[in-house]
């Protein structure tokens, strides 16, 4: 099967998927690191060279690659996507499974949960002081608050 080019065509095409088939369709990550294989350069046979090479390629980190898969075994679709970027690898696990989650779960999309009826409401600061409101105050217009400087004793 082959994979997608960006993580965004994989994102849309899993949401559809999952929209189509919730109870039958999984989502699997696979997770790898491997280590970097060095290319000896061809040098006329300078020892001194091919130790320089041999400890830069010691130095390289290994690399680690993240392949997610959406498969539906009823109707046999198989979504890829590969990737190395670490950056990418976050996002990928934070933002998309998560979207992909409420899809699967009948969630609506982008709809903030409301707060559960039988829950204890917020604790209310006991903060009072006009500092503290004059600074709330301040910042809530988009202004900074000016504070005295202490002197030196």
């Amino acid at each position: 099967m082959p994979y997608f080019k960006s993580s965004q065509e994989w994102l849309d095409q899993s949401v559809l998927l999952i929209e189509a088939r919730p109870s039958t369709t999984r989502i699997t990550t696979r997770y790898s690191i491997k280590v970097v294989k060095s290319r000896p350069k061809k040098s006329e046979g300078d020892a001194a060279a091919s130790d320089t090479d041999a400890a830069a390629a010691a130095a390289k980190p290994p690399r680690g690659s993240i392949v997610i898969k959406t498969y539906d075994p009823v109707s046999g679709v198989t979504l890829k996507y590969r990737t190395t970027k670490a950056a990418e690898v976050s996002r990928l696990v934070y933002s998309s499974l998560g979207r992909l989650a409420r899809a699967m779960a009948a969630l609506p999309a982008g709809e903030i949960e409301e707060p559960m009826p039988d829950a204890p409401p917020a604790p209310v600061s006991a903060t009072t002081s006009g500092d503290a409101i004059q600074t709330q105050q301040g910042s809530q217009q988009g202004g900074t608050v000016k504070r005295k400087k202490k002197g030196r004793k």
